[in-house]
Parts: C-alpha cells; sequence; structure tokens
C-alpha cells in the first residue's frame, strides 16, 4: 500500500513521517516548491521533539518523499490523507475550508486508480458529505474514489508519540472495505489493543472539536474559580488537586494560569460556535462564548498584576520567561504570553522575551520587542519578570538561583509553576494567577478594588 499525505505543515509533516516509520512508501504533497525542497533535504520548518530525526532517517531510506505535483501523486498513492489547514476566517469565527477544498478537488481530478481519500484535518460537521459531491463531480469516471475521515489528536510536543503510539482511533466510513483499508494502515497500533472506534462521517468530524470544547471548558472552569481565590484567599492549585481526586473529573487540565491559547483549542471552539449557528442551534454551543471570555480575562489580569506590582507600566523594563503557547513548542499563534508582551508594550514598558524556541515566531508576529537568546540576559535589567510558558528551565528556577542574575526581586507566576511561600520567604514579592496579590497578611483590601478591572476581554 503506498500512502500519500497532502498538506506537509505540522499535522502533514508529522503523520508522513510516521507513516514512514511505521513501514510504508509515502508521497508528501505541498504546493509551496520551498517547503517541498527543505523537507527533502530533511529540514523541519517547525519545532517538534523527535520528528527532526524521524524525518531525515526516512528521506535518507527512500521511503519518504516530497512533491509539488497532483498528477504524481494521483498516479502513485493508494491512500491519501489530507492535513492541510483549516483556519479561522479573517472577521469570522468559521473555519476556512479552503484548501480542503482545492486540496479534494485537486486530488479528484489527478487520481487514476481507485483509491481512498481520508480527511484528517479539523473540519466543520457535515464537511465529509459534502467534499464527497466534490469528488463525484471531478473524479475520472473509470475509478472509484471513496472518503473516510479520520481525526487527529495530536499534542504539540509529543506529536510522534501520539501518531505512532495513539490512545484511540477514530474512522468515519462507508464501507466494510474502506474499513479495512484504515485497518491495514493502523495495523501496529491495533495490535497493541489501542481503541478502534468505527462511527459515521458526522461522529468522526465531530470527535475532536468536542474533546478541544471539553478541554477549553475545563481549563475555563478552573480559571473561573481562580478570579474568586484572587479576591477572597484561597489555594487554587489545592483546589484543583481536590476535585481532581474525584475518578468523575480527574486533574488535567485543571491548571490555573494565563489560559489557553495555540492553533487548536481558541480556532476549534468559535469554529464550532459558527457551525452550530449554521445549523440554527445558537444557544447549544452558547456557553462556549463565557469560556472564550473567561480565557481572555487571564491575560488581562496578568497585564493588571503587572500593574499594581510597579505602580505604572510607562518606562518600565519587564522580561517575558516563554512566549510559545506551550512548551516544547515554538508555536505563537494566539498565544495568551505574546498577547500579554504586547498589551504591556502598548501600556509603555520596555519589553525583552526569552523564550527556547518560540522567539523567531514571535519576533514575526511582534517585531517591536527585545528577543534574547538567554533567561540571564532577559532579566538581568528587569524590574518585572513575568513566567508565562511552564518551560522545564523556568520550572526549576529558584530564588537564590533568579537572584543572582537580577536585581529585582518582583516576578508574576502565570502557570502557577513556582512555589509561592518559598519565593516570598527568599524575600520576592511573587503573585501568582489564582492566589491573592497582595497576600492576605499584608492588605484587606480586596484584589478587585485595587486592580479595578475592566469589565470586557483582551484586545
Amino acid at each position: 500500500m503506498r500512502i500519500t499525505v497532502i498538506g506537509t505543515g505540522y499535522l502533514g509533516a508529522t503523520h508522513a513521517a510516521c507513516m514512514a516509520e511505521l513501514g510504508f512508501e509515502v508521497l508528501g504533497l505541498d504546493i509551496d516548491p520551498l517547503r517541498v525542497e527543505s523537507l527533502s533535504e530533511g529540514l523541519l520548518p517547525f519545532h517538534e521533539p523527535g520528528l527532526p530525526e524521524l524525518l531525515r532517517k526516512h528521506v535518507k531510506s527512500g521511503r519518504l518523499r516530497f512533491t509539488t505535483s497532483y498528477e504524481e501523486v494521483g498516479a502513485w498513492g493508494d491512500v491519501h490523507f489530507i492535513g492541510v489547514g483549516t483556519p479561522q476566517r479573517a472577521g469570522e469565527g468559521a473555519a476556512d475550508m479552503t484548501f480542503v477544498d482545492a486540496a479534494t478537488i485537486s486530488l479528484a481530478r489527478n487520481i487514476t486508480k481507485n483509491a481512498l481519500i481520508v480527511g484528517k484535518s479539523t473540519v466543520p460537521v457535515g464537511t465529509t458529505r459534502r467534499l464527497k459531491a466534490l469528488v463525484r463531480d471531478n473524479k475520472r469516471p473509470d475509478v472509484s474514489v471513496n472518503l473516510a475521515w479520520n481525526p487527529e489528536f495530536l499534542r504539540e510536543g509529543f506529536a510522534v508519540v501520539d501518531t505512532l503510539t495513539p490512545d484511540r482511533l477514530v474512522i468515519g466510513v462507508e464501507s466494510p472495505e474502506d474499513e479495512l483499508t484504515l485497518r491495514e494502515v493502523y495495523a501496529r497500533a491495533l495490535g497493541r489493543d489501542v481503541p478502534l472506534i468505527v462511527t459515521d462521517f458526522e461522529t468522526a468530524e465531530l470527535v475532536k472539536v468536542a474533546a478541544n470544547a471539553f478541554l477549553a471548558t475545563k481549563i475555563s472552569f478552573i480559571n473561573a474559580f481562580s478570579e474568586i481565590t484572587e479576591v477572597i484567599g484561597g489555594d487554587i492549585g489545592t483546589l484543583a488537586d481536590a476535585i481532581g481526586l474525584d475518578a468523575r473529573i480527574g486533574r488535567r487540565f485543571l491548571n490555573a494560569g494565563i489560559g489557553f491559547g495555540g492553533g487548536c483549542l481558541p480556532k476549534d471552539i468559535r469554529a464550532l460556535q459558527a457551525r452550530a449557528a449554521e445549523l440554527g442551534l445558537e444557544r447549544s454551543m452558547r456557553f462556549l462564548d463565557e469560556m472564550d471570555e473567561i480565557n481572555l480575562r487571564r491575560r488581562e489580569r496578568a497585564v493588571d498584576l503587572s500593574r499594581v506590582m510597579l505602580g505604572s507600566l510607562s518606562h518600565s523594563k519587564i522580561a517575558i520567561l516563554g512566549v510559545a503557547f506551550k512548551p516544547n513548542s515554538d508555536d505563537v499563534r494566539d498565544s495568551p504570553a505574546l498577547d500579554i508582551a504586547n498589551s504591556l508594550f502598548e501600556e509603555g514598558a520596555e519589553v525583552t522575551v526569552y523564550d527556547p524556541a518560540g522567539n523567531v515566531n514571535a519576533s514575526k508576529r511582534s517585531p517591536q520587542h527585545h528577543y534574547v537568546t538567554s533567561m540571564e540576559d532577559a532579566v538581568k535589567s528587569a524590574d518585572l519578570i513575568l513566567v508565562l510558558t511552564e518551560w522545564d528551565e523556568f520550572k526549576a528556577l529558584t530564588p537564590e538561583g533568579l537572584a543572582a542574575q537580577t536585581e529585582t526581586r518582583k516576578i508574576i507566576d502565570g502557570r502557577n509553576i513556582l512555589q509561592t511561600r518559598v519565593w516570598e520567604d527568599s524575600g520576592w514579592s511573587l503573585a501568582a494567577l489564582g492566589h491573592r496579590y497582595p497576600p492576605e497578611h499584608a492588605t484587606e483590601e480586596p484584589l478587585g478594588e485595587q486592580l479595578q478591572l475592566s469589565s470586557g476581554p483582551a484586545a
């Protein structure tokens, strides 16, 4: 069986390299000739642990090749995976299906033998049946081209592991033959008893967006409670631990902080709301509006805390530690950390940024900041330090170690990775999201009155 992967961005490049690792001959397609050239040399345009080695290994072995030719792909492949992007439409919440539609039509026109097209992109429910009509109208009359949907569940930073050893596989198919084909593709995983859910198109399309909506809700839920503990007192981490011990709830994704970002969760929950509205079901997903607002308010709270700690942001020097939306990634799309940095800059602060992997992408989006290559360079002249991404390098910080690199003793923990009491006992003024600041013993004035919070979400 020969496998092709259409689109060689984060999803497509990962899937292509992992399919080669599973023993298949793989041909990846991208319409960007520079990307094809780079991948053909074993070079990745993004950061993902373990993937560069896999890419180089199979480019060298000959199992993995790349092309810009749909004609080559259509004549060569048996199973065609579509992994192109579905970005948020400009000025709207809905997903932009331009790339998925174009890839499907181009494939259908160039497939010269019976084949299966398998979607992996995150799409609005109802997409597969619509694409089926596009394939019917564009394919050659002498070939049979079927569709299936196989959503991805990749976590940035763990994409290789999640592809090679998934926790579940979901396929939406219409025929036993297509199910057998995908069972063959994933035979190694199924041999390890990975759960396989075989379902219809609509359910397969909904699984990914439903999972992301649920995770976003968990994050926003604990952050809503952190707004309470910041005013009245209490320990948000202990609260999360306590409710997380309930097996019905679980502890994962109950981490209070500056909220979620990246290229999936924010985009997917907005696209889900837009699709629900198209179906006349606005009220069904209305709760996601509040989840989104809670998430944006967390970014605003970090800026408010900065203002309280410094008195004024104008002409202040602020160090940002971590600008990627999560550790082990260079992705700064909808990054809470970068949004906070931009807000601080707009209020007159001089912002210096250090991220182990995200500096280059952040500098393209927000070139107004100073980007440095070490934590020491970021903090040495700072009036205030904000820890905004939970990289291991920052989780390992100690009050004594950081004090040796900077004169300031003011720090905001945006991810709740530092031990508040330890830092306070060492002479630091530390504010952590979800904790009252200043501490209860220092003032009786509620935090809400100190900060005089605005009612709207951050821009």
